[in-house]
């Protein structure tokens, strides 16, 4: 035990030296890109490269999954700034990947249970294990299932019954009975003794008698589509709600860059025209919701829209697509135009058409 201890003391010792909360560090290989370290902004080495497969943060900021090798045996645990090490072996995975850490919070799993809860910053459980899902911490809210039971359907598995809750990150029951909603911007948060009566807000009862309202995505876009965009299609406000550069797909060079005023000014009859059809009830066009793709948008302008591991954070900034299908139902693909959530409203950002080469 006394050597454990002494083990542990040492480990914590060498990374808390160095580990400071308002510094984040960068993740970086070694010269054979094989394993990952981490630096500071200044470049000092804060942590020699050691961690492999599926340690995919490439910011540090409070708290990360980590995987490595250690006499032929790989071991996965969260890991502290300070080195502190929580959760050995009880990762979070979700679509072949680990959880990242969103406020200062990151999902773990007790693989004994099948049961999963949230470690803060500091390694310390603040969610015990004791839901069948939960969502990452969003406005310091959480969306939990309890009581749940899963079943498999081939590859994959879904949750049947269970109970739904809009919990804090102090596990107090906001509001019962809350059905999963990816639609719902937590970060418009109100509360007040009578429903909201704004149109682009959901309500629900809370647990303590007030009604908290949110922001719905869908509405929210279709409301600026029609007010703010669709009003004037002239060239200034086309430029206006456009960001500072639309990628545009085109053969065979495939998805280029374009400064925004260049762009809407050699695609204006286009754009005119496609946003001009969704004013007619005739023209067959629907909606999704996505997050800004992470393969495309990889310069240093899209950085605020992913979170430490790359991951697009469509929870505050989702892309709304808006899809075209032909007129002519014998012609084949569709038109893309995509508007991404940005602090100053939507901004047309991506566009594509099912004719090569029309974009320029």
């Amino acid at each position: 035990m006394k050597k454990i201890i002494a083990l542990c003391l040492l480990f914590f010792l060498n990374f808390s030296v160095f580990a400071q909360n308002d510094d984040i560090w960068i993740s970086f290989w070694d010269k054979d890109t094989t394993h990952i370290g981490f630096k500071d902004k200044k470049g000092i080495i804060k942590i020699e490269p050691k961690f492999m497969g599926i340690t995919i943060a490439h910011k540090f900021e409070n708290i990360i999954a980590v995987t490595e090798e250690e006499n032929n045996k790989w071991k996965s645990y969260y890991l502290t700034k300070t080195g502190k090490i929580a959760g050995r072996d009880s990762l979070y995975i979700f679509d072949n990947g680990p959880d990242c850490e969103n406020e200062g919070f990151i999902r773990f799993k007790d693989n004994k249970t099948d049961k999963m809860g949230i470690f803060n910053g500091e390694g310390k459980i603040v969610i015990p294990a004791e839901y069948s899902n939960i969502t990452k911490v969003r406005n310091g809210l959480i969306i939990a299932l309890k009581d749940a039971e899963k079943k498999q359907d081939g590859e994959h598995f879904f949750w049947t019954g269970g109970k739904e809750f809009l919990i804090d990150s102090n596990n107090k029951i906001l509001i019962e009975k809350f059905a999963y909603n990816d639609d719902l911007n937590f970060y418009s948060l109100e509360k007040s003794k009578e429903p909201s009566k704004d149109p682009i807000r959901d309500n629900f009862l809370g647990v303590d008698g007030q009604y908290y309202s949110f922001i719905n995505f869908d509405k929210e876009f279709t409301e600026w589509l029609k007010n703010n965009l669709l009003k004037d299609l002239s060239k200034a406000n086309l430029e206006k709600h456009s960001f500072d550069k639309i990628t545009y797909w085109k053969e065979p060079e495939g998805w280029i860059n374009s400064p925004k005023a260049k762009f809407v000014n050699q695609n204006y009859t286009y754009l005119k025209l496609k946003l001009q059809d969704l004013k007619n009830p005739k023209t067959d066009y629907f909606v999704t919701s996505d997050g800004l793709n992470q393969f495309i948008f990889e310069s240093s302008e899209y950085e605020n829209y992913f979170n430490n591991c790359n991951e697009s954070k469509e929870w505050i900034y989702p892309v709304k697509s808006i899809i075209i299908n032909p007129k002519n139902k014998n012609d084949f693909g569709q038109d893309h135009i995509q508007f991404l959530r940005t602090e100053n409203g939507y901004k047309l950002i991506s566009v594509s058409s099912k004719k090569e080469n029309t974009l320029k």
